[in-house]
This record gives C-alpha cells, sequence and structure tokens, in this order.
C-alpha cells in the first residue's frame, strides 16, 4: 500500500511503495501540469563489471552496462521503440553511468500508453546476435568521438590516477577491444541477472493517478520476486595510483582536472549529508563568487571554463576542479593553499551567504521533472530521502566545511590530470 509523505517545509509531497516484487515505486504528483514524465531506472552501470551468479564470480568486458542500453530499444520484429514512442509525441532517452542505466520519457498525451511501451522493452529484450553485431560498429564510432573529446580524455585520465582497482576508472561506454567481446548471451544474462524489479526503481512526476500508476505496474512487471547478483567491493587505499597523467591533444588551451578520493561505502542520509558537505566546501573554496576564483580569474590563470564538481558512485567518491590553464600546476598550488587557509576558520557571513545559494540550488534543482526523477530513482536505491536533503543542508556548519577543507584537500591526496597542446 502507498505511503504519503508531506515536505511542508519545500511544498512537496510523494507517494511511495514496495511492490511484492521488489520494485520501488515513487509517484511524485504535480497538480496543474499537462506534462508528465516517467523514469525507469536499474541499479546496474559500467562500474558493475564483477558479480557472483550461483556461487561463481564472473568478471565482464567494459561497456556491457551501456551496450545493453541501446539494444533495449529493439522490440520484437526489429521495430526501434524510441521511433514508437515519438510518433506518440513522447520525448524519449536513455542514458548509462557508472551506477545506473536509466529509461525515460514525456508528454502530454498517451502518458500510460507510453509508459507500458517503456516497461515493456526494458523488461523483455528482443535483440538479435545479427543485431548486437551491428550495434558494434554504431558504439566503436561513439568511442572513437568520445577519445576525441578533450573533456572525456582528461576525465578519465583524472579517474586513473585516482583510482588503480576500481572499473569506475574505466569508460562507460567501454573500448573498441572491450566491446568486440559482447555477445547476445552475454547481453541477456546481464539483463536476466539484473534487470529484475527488486533492482529497479520506477519514478513518474505530473498530475497522474498514484493508484493507477501502483496498477500499472503491478500489471507489466514481473510478479516473481529475485534479487540481483552480489558485485564486487573493491577497496582502494586512500592515497591515489598516481600524481600526475598527462596526454597531448590538438587543443587550443592547456587542459587540466585535478582531484581526491574522499569517502567510501557511505549509506543512506549518512552519505547525503557527506555529498552536501563535500558540494558547499567546494562552492566556498571555488564557485565564482569566492575570493579565489576572483583572483585566480583577474590574474588571467583561469577562465570561464573553470568548474568543479563532487561524485559519489558505486562505493566511492571523489571530487574535482580544473579547467583551460597554462599554469595548471600554479592553480592547482593557489587552491591547496586557499584549503588550508579556510580550513582554520571560515568567515559566519560569507558562509552564511554561500549555504544560502547552494540551499537555493537545490530548492530550483526541485522545478526540473528529469533531476527530481533521479535523484528520487538514486536515492531509493541508495537508501535515502532526496526530499530530506534541504533539511539535511540546514545543519552543515561551519566546522563540517573547514573539516572537509582539511581532510580531504591536501597534496597528498590530489592527482593531476593535464592534457597538453600537441605540436603541428
Amino acid at each position: 500500500m502507498f505511503t504519503k509523505y508531506e515536505y511542508g517545509r519545500i511544498g512537496e509531497q510523494c507517494y511511495r511503495e514496495k511492490l511484492d516484487n521488489g520494485l520501488s515505486l515513487v509517484v511524485v504528483p504535480k497538480k496543474d501540469f499537462n506534462r508528465s514524465l516517467a523514469f525507469l531506472s536499474v541499479n546496474y552501470g559500467g562500474a558493475d563489471r564483477r558479480y557472483k551468479l550461483n556461487g561463481q564470480w564472473i568478471d565482464t568486458p567494459s561497456g556491457v552496462a551501456h551496450f545493453l542500453e541501446h539494444k533495449a530499444f529493439e522490440l520484437e520484429g526489429g521495430e526501434d521503440a524510441m521511433t514508437a514512442m515519438t510518433k506518440r509525441g513522447a520525448n524519449v532517452n536513455a542514458f548509462t553511468s557508472s551506477e545506473m542505466t536509466a529509461y525515460h520519457f514525456d508528454c502530454i498525451d498517451g502518458f500510460f500508453d507510453n509508459l507500458e511501451t517503456l516497461i515493456g522493452f526494458v523488461t523483455q529484450p528482443h535483440f538479435t546476435e545479427e543485431s548486437v553485431e551491428r550495434e558494434k560498429g554504431i558504439i566503436a564510432q561513439e568511442i572513437k568521438m568520445s577519445e576525441d573529446d578533450p573533456d572525456h580524455v582528461v576525465y578519465y585520465g583524472l579517474l586513473r590516477g585516482l583510482f588503480k582497482k576500481h572499473p569506475i576508472k574505466d569508460p562507460v561506454v567501454g573500448t573498441a577491444e572491450s566491446i568486440s567481446e559482447i555477445t547476445a548471451e552475454l547481453l541477456r544474462s546481464c539483463h536476466s541477472s539484473f534487470y529484475v524489479p527488486s533492482n529497479m526503481t520506477l519514478v513518474t512526476v505530473g498530475d497522474r493517478d498514484p493508484i493507477e500508476v501502483r496498477d500499472r505496474a503491478e500489471r507489466l512487471f514481473s510478479k516473481n520476486y529475485s534479487e540481483a547478483p552480489a558485485r564486487e567491493a573493491y577497496k582502494e587505499k586512500q592515497e591515489p595510483a598516481k600524481k600526475l597523467v598527462s596526454s597531448d591533444m590538438e587543443v587550443s588551451e592547456r587542459l587540466f582536472l585535478a582531484g581526491a578520493k574522499t569517502k567510501s561505502n557511505l549509506k543512506g542520509e549518512e552519505a547525503v549529508r557527506f555529498n552536501l558537505t563535500a558540494a558547499l566546501s567546494l562552492n566556498a573554496l571555488l564557485s565564482e563568487a569566492s575570493p579565489l576564483y576572483s583572483e585566480l580569474y583577474s590574474e588571467g590563470l583561469v577562465n570561464e571554463t573553470f568548474s568543479y564538481d563532487f561524485e559519489s558512485a558505486n562505493g566511492v567518491s571523489f571530487f574535482s576542479f580544473g579547467g583551460e590553464a597554462e599554469r595548471a600546476e600554479e592553480v592547482v598550488d593557489r587552491v591547496i593553499k586557499e584549503a588550508e587557509r579556510l580550513s582554520g576558520g571560515i568567515d559566519r557571513a560569507y558562509f552564511a551567504r554561500r549555504k544560502k545559494a547552494a540551499a537555493g540550488d537545490e530548492l530550483r534543482a526541485l522545478n526540473s521533472f528529469d533531476n527530481l526523477a533521479y535523484n528520487l530513482a538514486l536515492g531509493a536505491a541508495g537508501g535515502y530521502d532526496y526530499f530530506n536533503a534541504a533539511s539535511i543542508m540546514k545543519d552543515i556548519s561551519e566546522e563540517d566545511v573547514c573539516g572537509f577543507l582539511k581532510t580531504w584537500l591536501t597534496p597528498e591526496r590530489l592527482t593531476l590530470s593535464v592534457i597538453n597542446r600537441k605540436e603541428r
């Protein structure tokens, strides 16, 4: 039975239920909206490469989860599900991250017809050996494009520098060599292992009746309960695998990304609190409103490409910052020194402004159906309620931020990934 949750502080409500087959169902009613969205996620992504099945550990090549996402759209007889749904006026898409594969659509009319198609093609694969072989050429082109993208190269350079064993360091799309090992049989095995209701979350956002959404889900999904296999829990040392990773490419400006690993294997609201603390710490240190950014920008050391991020996935977390910078090493040194200064104490008025800005960003994100569904699905899989993020943010203190900067943003923890200009 649905449980209704009210969030008066942010003006939201939702209905949640765990079906008998294990499916997590989250329905967010949005009255007076004519657009509705459905987001079906599978707790299986690019970094889920080693799992235990029938007592045996199975290793799979990189790119399987992404390849499976491509082939899931194939309907019986070779028709493409995306084409069929687009004809009904739906905007359809999918993505694979290191920890999740997600299929989603939004539409004004025909919501439940599109939902039935979505659940059908995700849960009942129809690809063939021939279509899998054809798909290799398409994905090979995608891989080639990513390998020519400096942002992709510098990002995975950083991950290879940070992580020695964890497959998060490998591209989600795979490599030309790894996708050559993928077969229809392997895809079917991974689908039957991970695409089970207990390993999936269905989120709907819009003016739709929660009871009707649940009734459709109960009818369309398998009624059987089964658990996804256990996955390898990779252990990494806190220090980076490499301090420097460099490449040469034909770029107009030297590009860099620096970062460090942070806490591992956090669960539930503990993970949310740490993630929000990390985001607030980086905001205070590196945002466009920070003193350091103003100094670096005015001195010409960074430009508008400078950005920062914090990511948490597959039991690991890390932060990064970077952009175009000829003197990347100097920028990194300045960031370390400013982090050391701030770790000794942050001006209360400045901290209050940054915290208010961060809280505002969180509230504005609730207005995006796509962002809302994605975060609710992550929360369902991670054992926390995304709608509680604003309340958790409220309790983060200056001392928490100072502690984060002092602990994690230190020279011995950092890795630097750079792309130097290739001589023509």
